[in-house]
Formats: structure tokens, sequence, C-alpha cells
């Protein structure tokens, strides 16, 4: 597991800074109802996209369980971060119109306590906005290490906690319908064959976790030409469930 309070420092920059967070926050806002008053960001991290959030007449909070990443956020946004874990919001039944959750549950052994929690915060007419299917964000289009992988990734599906069938059906299961989706670029985060080795090596790579399989995984990458020319951006996936009758669409469906 990542030690975010060390990564805080570095965190920004080493998550493709402020052109991804803009293409995050972006995204989030074309499926935000337009009567979203209230907003919960879940594992807001060092709030890099949670401060794009804030409207004039929209309330952001951002809510993180790690202090140096909420040290970082409190910089961003004074006032209007609190400590608190995804299973335990610190908030009241039924007190915000939407809930956030951008690359959290890909980490979670089980996303069901995490959406159940946040179905409790969110009033009738709220709306859940969650990334979905990061395993699969930076193989979007073919190519040398997408192919590579394939193989791996597809044997791991099974055990993903943040693909869209497991998502939706646990999003049925608590009254939650989808109501759109949304698609952004990892800007300037490809990596390439060197960088992957290194994740995989540290790992980072949750599909990659098998010890055995990881080293043949590396020793592939290792073989592949232009070690240290990074491939096509991950392009990221954003799902939106709304909360019983009242919801209003969140928008187009995006390509």
């Amino acid at each position: 597991m990542i030690d975010y309070d060390a990564e805080a420092r570095h965190y920004d920059a080493s998550r493709g800074g402020e052109p991804r967070a803009r293409a995050a926050a972006e995204a989030v806002e074309r499926l935000l109802p337009p009567q979203a008053r209230t907003v919960l960001d879940v594992a807001c991290g060092t709030g890099i996209v949670t401060a794009l959030l804030r409207r004039p007449g929209r309330a952001v909070l951002g809510v993180d369980r790690s202090p140096g990443m909420l040290a970082a956020a409190g910089r961003r946004m004074p006032g209007a971060v609190a400590c608190g874990d995804a299973t335990r919001l610190p908030l009241g039944g039924g007190s915000v119109d939407a809930v956030v959750l951008v690359w959290l549950l890909h980490l979670l052994p089980d996303a069901g306590p995490v959406l159940a929690e946040a179905r409790r915060v969110l009033r009738p007419g709220g709306v859940l906005i969650t990334t979905a299917d990061k395993n699969d964000a930076s193989f979007e289009e073919p190519g040398d290490i997408a192919d590579l992988t394939a193989p791996l990734r597809r044997r791991h599906a099974p055990q993903v906690t943040d693909g869209t069938g497991r998502l939706a059906r646990q999003a049925a299961a608590l009254g939650l319908r989808p109501v759109g989706e949304a698609r952004f670029p990892g800007r300037g985060q490809g990596r390439s064959p060197r960088a992957w080795r290194e994740a995989i090596v540290r790992g980072r790579i949750g599909w990659c976790a098998d010890p055995a399989e990881a080293a043949a995984v590396v020793r592939a990458l290792a073989e592949l030409p232009e070690q240290d020319a990074p491939r096509p951006d991950p392009q990221y996936r954003l799902l939106a469930f709304g909360a019983g009758p009242g919801t209003g669409q969140a928008g187009p469906k995006q390509p």
C-alpha cells in the first residue's frame, strides 16, 4: 500500500500535475447536475482536483484520512477539508448533493462499504461520481505494452473492484441508477516500457502483484524497443449514478 503521507509533497508532480487535474475536474463538472450546491470529494488527496470544483454558490468539502495529503489540501482550500475515512464519513445522512470518488475504488479490496457510505450522505436526487476501470485506462489504444499485458490483465479482471459491471451492480443494490459517464486524459502520464518496469518492481501495479508474473512481465517489457519513449496517455473513465427520484440528468455520455 502506498504511503500517502510520505508521497504528499511530490504527489501532484508525479501524477500529471495541473493538466491532469484540470482534465479530471472538467469531466466531473460535466456530470454534476446544475442544482448541486454541496459537493463532497472523498479521498481528496492534495485537493488539486477538489479546489477546481468550487463555484459561486457551491460549497465543496474535501475528506481524506492522510494527514500529509490534508495539509496540502488545506493550503488550497482553507477551512474546507476534514479528516475522515471513506467508510465513516464525518457528515450526516442526506447532507450533500454530490459525492465524488476519484482514483479511490481501485485501491480497495471491496468498494461496497465506500459506495454504501456515499449513498448514506447523498440527498434524494443526489449524484455519485466515480472513476472506473483504472487498470485499463492506459490501454485504450492498441500498442506493444497493451498487447503484452492483455493476458495478465484479463486474468486479473475478476478481482478488479472498480470494474464498470461490478460497480453498476453494487450501485443498483443501493438504489443508485446510471445517469451519465465521461472520459478524460491523463495528460503527460503515458508510461515508457522502462517506467512500467519500475512501477511493477515497486509494487504499484495492481494487476501485476504476483512476484512470478511480475518478473515475467518486467523481462518482456525490457525487450521492447524505445525503452524511454512514453506510450499514449491513459484515458480515464467516470461514471455517474443518481440517488432515487428527482435525480437530474448528469450530462450526456462522452465518447
